[in-house]
């Protein structure tokens, strides 16, 4: 089997059956992970160019070692330290970057589209790293597949995401994706913080409170603050986001059940999430981390065409 897409630009694109492909080749790389040799040949002849135009070290660190993995050629490239910054346009260095034969660009940009805009112009295969507030693929798959790792499967699964949803790439990928795959989905957090239209435009659950919005979930994906990209006062202060929104262990003991704990990271400790959540048993946060190496190695392996692992 194949994907039915050349690129990765986002969840938008895919059919449910590319999704359950990307999971199910990721759990066969989870395999080979496991192994005394990590590394595989399946992309010895593949040139990728990671090409990081805003900050990121989980994102980009779990790419390379994916491709090392896969024994393909890397190349990394980072905005700050190139011509970029001497007014190159993205076109200009995408085109000098592929005169030297690349076959795959991983791209990560603070303009939504960005990665989009690429595809059209060049014949190298995109894999969407995260684009301004629009997606981060990636991520929502090794969400997928850390849910389904953790409970089994997704349809029917109820997941919240908690926070920060109007400026929050991965919300949207995990959206998209979990309504694909037939789980419900709800996202919590102060109104200032949640698209006025997101009830009615995506078809999802919009909850204000956060006891309830746990007491209703199986899975709860809790978001950061992305204080980097308000150009506004939207809520008073951290201190006052923790008491009303922060996911902490007094919280989880008030309910009736046990639910997974989730966050694509970086964490604020004790803004989003305290600590003994983060860290606790009910957490998979790390096994997040190990998870999105196998599922990047997936969509690699899968764009790059080969049919044998």
């Amino acid at each position: 089997m194949q994907l039915s897409t050349k690129h990765l630009l986002g969840i938008k694109d895919l059919s449910p059956e590319d999704i359950s492909l990307i999971l199910e080749t990721a759990g066969q790389f989870k395999e080979v992970l496991q192994r005394p040799v990590k590394k595989v040949p399946s992309l010895r002849d593949v040139t990728i160019v990671n090409l990081f135009y805003e900050n990121s070290t989980r994102t980009r660190i779990s790419f390379e070692l994916a491709e090392k993995r896969l024994s393909a050629d890397t190349i990394n490239f980072s905005a700050s330290a190139s011509s970029v910054s001497k007014g190159e346009t993205l076109l200009d260095t995408v085109n000098n970057i592929l005169s030297m034969k690349v076959d795959m660009v991983v791209m990560r940009h603070s303009a939504s589209g960005a990665p989009h805009f690429l595809a059209k112009h060049i014949p190298a295969a995109i894999v969407n790293a995260g684009d301004g507030i629009n997606e981060h693929p990636t991520q929502a798959l090794l969400d997928a597949y850390s849910i389904k790792d953790a409970t089994g499967g997704l349809e029917g699964k109820k997941v919240v995401l908690i926070g920060d949803i109007m400026h929050s790439r991965v919300a949207l990928s995990n959206i998209y994706l979990l309504k694909k795959m037939g789980a419900e989905v709800m996202v919590a957090g102060p109104p200032t913080l949640i698209p006025r239209h997101i009830k009615e435009a995506l078809n999802i659950e919009v909850e204000y409170n956060l006891k309830k919005a746990l007491e209703w979930c199986d899975v709860a994906n809790v978001l950061r603050i992305q204080l980097e990209r308000q150009n506004q006062v939207l809520f008073s202060s951290l201190r006052e986001y923790n008491l009303a929104y922060g996911v902490s262990r007094k919280l989880l003991d008030g309910l009736k059940k046990e639910i997974v704990i989730m966050h694509p990271g970086p964490i604020n400790r004790g803004v989003e999430i305290d600590s003994d959540v983060a860290d606790s048993g009910r957490s998979i946060i790390l096994q997040q981390v190990e998870n999105g190496v196998a599922v990047r190695m997936a969509v690699l392996y899968l764009l790059a065409g080969k049919r044998t692992a």
